[in-house]
């Protein structure tokens, strides 16, 4: 058996691996069109999509890291089945609840919830820490979670995934090691985003390419996959500023992909 890791596009993944197919982060606007981050704020889409819902096979869970537009929009909001589980924070879940998605989970950091398959098959998905920035800004944006993924196959290789979630590179970050220290892939959420206004001060809430390669020599699985870097205006870093941090520090296992374009899991070891 194998699997797949198809980019969508912002941080929407489509994973196909040990019985279960996950959506992360839908974001299925199209080209030109705004999304809604709150307070007031938007952001037009810059790209399209790789893939429409319509486009999707069925899916058995969702993990969502933060309740953000570019993260879960309206076209998700509308088009997703009401009963897939979406596995989150729990004020992401709370909200979600009430707009009928019935089996929303929210996960406190550290907290686990696993999907069990009718063949016996295993995927738990444990809630890490994030910030979406620092100082008096936190106020204003959100609660988001990284998550560890670790598939239990009946018939298939292990496999351990981190999401990093919408975070910037902070202490609690390095527990994530500690408590998982052997990872074989990892999505990672760049962009370097900057909240513009005067309320925001164009401050950074999301990692850009520097922060990026801190975070690999902090959590380094041995295959990384870039995401959530050029999709919309108030993103700053582009995908190029990462891949010459991590060529300058020398960090091996960086594989970008292009919208639609697929990793095969599990990765090949030269990835």
């Amino acid at each position: 058996m194998s699997g797949s890791l198809t980019f969508l596009g912002t941080a929407t993944t489509l994973v196909e691996y040990g019985g279960f197919t996950v959506l992360t982060d839908p974001n299925f606007l199209h080209k030109g069109d705004y999304a809604y981050l709150g307070k007031g704020l938007v952001s037009k889409r810059l790209t399209e999509p790789a893939m429409q819902i319509a486009d999707l096979p069925p899916l058995d869970a969702i993990v969502l890291s933060h309740l953000h537009g570019d993260h879960f929009d309206r076209v998700a909001r509308e088009g997703l089945a009401k009963d897939v589980p979406i596995i989150t924070t729990p004020a992401s879940a709370r909200k979600l609840r009430t707009w009928g998605f019935s089996k929303a989970v929210g996960l406190e950091t550290w907290q686990s919830h696993e999907l069990r398959s009718a063949a016996g098959d295993m995927l738990t998905v444990t809630a890490t820490p994030g910030r979406h920035a620092r100082g008096p800004l936190q106020a204003l944006l959100p609660p988001v979670m990284g998550s560890v993924w670790q598939w239990a196959p009946t018939d298939d290789t292990p496999l351990s995934m981190y999401v990093t979630g919408d975070t910037l590179v902070v202490d609690d970050l390095r527990e994530i090691p500690a408590r998982h220290p052997s990872l074989d892939l990892g999505l990672w959420h760049l962009g370097g985003t900057r909240i513009p206004g005067v309320l925001g001060l164009g401050l950074m809430v999301t990692m850009n390419g520097k922060e990026g390669a801190d975070l690999l020599q902090i959590v380094h699985p041995r295959t990384t996959v870039p995401v959530h870097y050029d999709d919309y205006g108030v993103f700053t870093s582009p995908l190029q500023d990462f891949l010459d941090e991590v060529e300058r520090r020398g960090i091996t296992g960086v594989r970008p992909l292009r919208r639609g374009e697929q990793l095969l899991l599990p990765p090949a070891q030269q990835d």
